[in-house]
């Protein structure tokens, strides 16, 4: 604030000197208007011929002060000198008489300034004369003078005015900012790891909206951490019983068994390898899928046909192992939407998945891709047991497992496509599967919606 008030300053002071000269200009001229009229009520027509007659009053009048520095001009109708200052500067020439108007203008007598008034005199009679010409003149020291006075009386109270104003913007704003302050030191003296609220009672109330979204921040990052402590705690637990898994079935393979015991326990070994492989790779992807400071990376128009059908492929063979149908149908106009291919696929695989995975052998599973208004809609159908309404949400939980569920898995399967819809700005809901009235089981219906271009943020 103190940067623009002393730029302010000059800029006042000079405003105010023009002013000042503008003001003291004005009583001045209208003394010089004065006397010219005077000495133009002096000119007279004598004999065909201008003439001056300046009486003593009227003398005294112009020489009122012999400090006034105070000059006239009288020339006669054919431009003859009548009296007064022979040096006294005349009007432009291209300037038309204007008789009985009186007129201002500056100029130089022998190298100071002057302030000149004149006017015409119209001297009826005269054949093909001009009018007459009065000019009353004086130096700018007088004007000058006054506007300095002026300047002085404003400027000198503004050198006590203003470092008043100083002190005193100084001293309410440290008192303003002193809060401030003393919020920064709490914040630099808090602990990392402390997420608590700041009291909103201990800063100023024109801060309080910014406190408030400090602490839904501090909140909201609370929560994430929370979230990501819990999330290591159950992976470890999840990675404890692969991992002890393959440790008992090596020290069994190390022991003198036969050779069929032998086979059994490496067998066991590679299923324990690959659920562990699979349960690493689902967490990386979940890692992926979360990851908010990548939120619109790698974020590309994606064909979801291609996806699809490409995706639909890999899984034919398992379908085939298992005894599942395994079917795509799809529109067969365009369908895209803005999205990481790469993260659409690992969402619609994690589907197909745990769709083959509780599906009895002879069942059906379908992957349907269609668009509904400005949206993309892909749908997987099995005829598995189905998802009970009361555990539909539950389901998309990390690592949960519905009770009684004999399939292999980890639980974050859900999670994962969960975690990747919603990156997409989309949804992923669950429903009965109606399209399968034939059926014994239930079965489910997992239902993603995509928008086709992805809103803005």
């Amino acid at each position: 604030m103190l940067a623009p008030l002393f730029l302010l300053w000059p800029m006042s002071v000079a405003i105010t000197y023009v002013v000042a000269q503008a003001i003291a200009n004005a009583p001045y001229d209208r003394g010089l208007a004065n006397n010219v009229l005077v000495l133009a009520q002096q000119v007279r027509q004598v004999d065909g011929r201008a003439s001056l007659r300046l009486p003593l009053p009227a003398t005294d009048m112009l020489r009122a002060d012999a400090t006034d520095s105070v000059f006239y001009l009288v020339l006669g109708s054919r431009g003859e000198h009548l009296g007064g200052d022979r040096e006294l500067p005349l009007p432009p020439e291209l300037e038309p008489p204007l008789p009985g108007v009186i007129q201002y203008r500056d100029d130089v007598l022998r190298g100071f300034g002057i302030r000149i008034a004149y006017t015409w005199v119209d001297l009826r009679g005269t054949d093909g004369a001009q009018p007459a010409l009065v000019q009353v003149a004086e130096t700018l020291e007088k004007r000058a003078q006054l506007a300095n006075e002026i300047i002085k009386g404003v400027i000198i109270p503004q050198f006590i005015v203003l470092p008043v104003a100083v002190l005193l913007v100084w001293f309410g704003l440290s008192r303003g900012i002193a809060p401030l302050n003393a919020l920064q030191a709490r914040l630099r003296a808090r602990r990392p790891d402390d997420l608590s609220p700041i009291n909103e009672r201990e800063a100023p109330q024109e801060i309080a909206p910014l406190v408030a979204a400090m602490n839904d921040l501090l909140a909201r990052q609370a929560a994430n951490v929370q979230a990501q402590r819990r999330f290591v705690a159950d992976a470890a637990h999840q990675m404890k019983t692969p991992l002890a898994g393959l440790r008992t079935q090596a020290e069994l393979a190390l022991r003198n068994a036969s050779p069929e015991d032998m086979q059994a326990s490496l067998r066991q070994l590679i299923t324990s390898s690959e659920r562990t492989t699979r349960l690493v790779n689902q967490l990386l992807a979940l890692a992926r899928a979360e990851d908010p400071g990548r939120s619109r990376a790698g974020f590309v128009d994606v064909d979801m046909q291609g996806i699809a059908r490409d995706q639909t492929l890999n899984w034919v063979a398992e379908a085939m192992n298992r005894q599942i149908d395994l079917g795509l149908e799809s529109d067969e106009t365009p369908l895209q939407v803005e999205g990481n291919p790469l993260l659409l696929a690992e969402l619609l695989n994690n589907l197909i998945d745990n769709a083959l995975r509780y599906t009895p052998a002879g069942g059906t599973v379908t992957v349907r891709l269609y668009g509904e208004g400005d949206q993309v809609v892909l749908e997987v159908d099995d005829s598995g047991p189905g998802i009970p309404e009361s555990e539909r949400l539950r389901v998309f939980d990390r690592f949960y497992r519905i009770l009684g569920t004999t399939a292999d898995g980890s639980g974050l399967g859900l999670a994962i496509v969960r975690e990747i819809a919603l990156r997409h700005g989309g949804s992923v809901t669950i429903a009965g599967n109606s399209q399968e009235p034939q059926s014994n089981q239930p079965g489910t219906r997992m239902i993603t919606r995509f928008p086709r271009f992805l809103p803005s943020a």
